[in-house]
């Protein structure tokens, strides 16, 4: 993990049609910064400093999750057998579950070993879910099921779309953040599973 002044000197800006300046650390210590188009470089960094604090508290979580992991057994192929397992029975039943509160139908329900999605739809309405899921909280799963589910009704992530997302689960925001904070360390314990049983 970078110190603070790397990850400051290392910022990756990215300029775009939004309003507003906003940051990220990733959990390889990357801090992305997104600001308008007509912003100058002047400003992107005086927020930078202005928001110091912040950078720190966040390097030092992505520090201490890093340390999480190296404590944590990798994933087996018995684990992903199971979770798989598992998930094939939960999370139908979740599905049927949002799909009626949402008036919503759907096709397949597919679970995958997936390393960069937790979820999919697809246009004719076939659903895909990440059988890692099954090692986060339950509510997880639900927040994962009804994104998917609302594509249903807007395949897009518009205003209309996340107010059906909060008509129906209300406390999606802290369950998606959830996965955003731990989800890159389950997909790590499963692919360095994967790297240890290719090991001769």
């Amino acid at each position: 993990m970078p110190d603070i002044e790397t990850i400051i000197q290392n910022a990756e800006i990215i300029r775009s049609k939004r309003k507003t300046i906003a940051m990220q650390i990733y959990d390889d210590g990357r801090l992305v910064v997104r600001a308008p188009l007509r912003c100058s470089y002047r400003e992107i960094y005086a927020f930078i400093g202005k928001n110091r604090h912040w950078i720190e508290i966040h390097a030092e979580k992505v520090r201490r999750r890093a340390l999480e992991l190296e404590k944590l057994e990798p994933f087996t192929a018995q684990d992903i057998a199971e979770m798989t397992r598992r998930a094939g029975e939960i999370v139908p039943e979740r599905v049927r579950y949002y799909a009626a509160l949402l008036g919503v139908t759907y096709g397949r329900v597919t679970i995958r070993h997936q390393k960069t999605k937790w979820g999919s739809c697809t246009s004719k309405g076939n659903l895909n879910f990440n059988c890692l899921l099954m090692a986060a909280p339950p509510q997880v799963l639900d927040s994962v099921v009804v994104h998917e589910l609302c594509h249903r009704l807007h395949m897009d992530h518009s205003r209309s779309f996340y107010a059906e997302v909060y008509r129906v689960f209300p406390e999606y925001d802290r369950w998606h953040r959830w996965l955003r904070e731990n989800g890159a360390l389950l997909i790590r314990r499963m692919t360095a599973g994967e790297k240890s049983a290719e090991s001769p």
